[in-house]
């Protein structure tokens, strides 16, 4: 969902739902820290629901891509202020 040329967007309504999806991030995060700490990754693999497993993976991957996209877009927007 990409935002068009012209398109008006909501920011306050954008920067509501970027801070909820932060707090939802940093209580994903700590609840893999525990698990982390607790066990190792073999146990994990080895013992861990693979239907789970794959879920959490997949749900891992999609926000990395999504952040890692918005990451290098701000990047180029610091270089072009320079």
């Amino acid at each position: 969902m990409h935002s068009g040329i012209g398109k008006q967007i909501d920011v306050p309504r954008l920067r509501a739902d970027l801070a909820a999806a932060g707090v939802e991030l940093l209580s994903a995060h700590c609840a893999t820290d525990r698990v982390r700490l607790q066990y190792s990754s073999g146990d994990v693999a080895a013992f861990g629901e693979r239907t789970m497993l794959k879920r959490a993976i997949a749900s891992a991957e999609a926000v990395y891509k999504f952040f890692s996209h918005i990451e290098k877009l701000i990047k180029s927007a610091d270089t072009l202020d320079r």
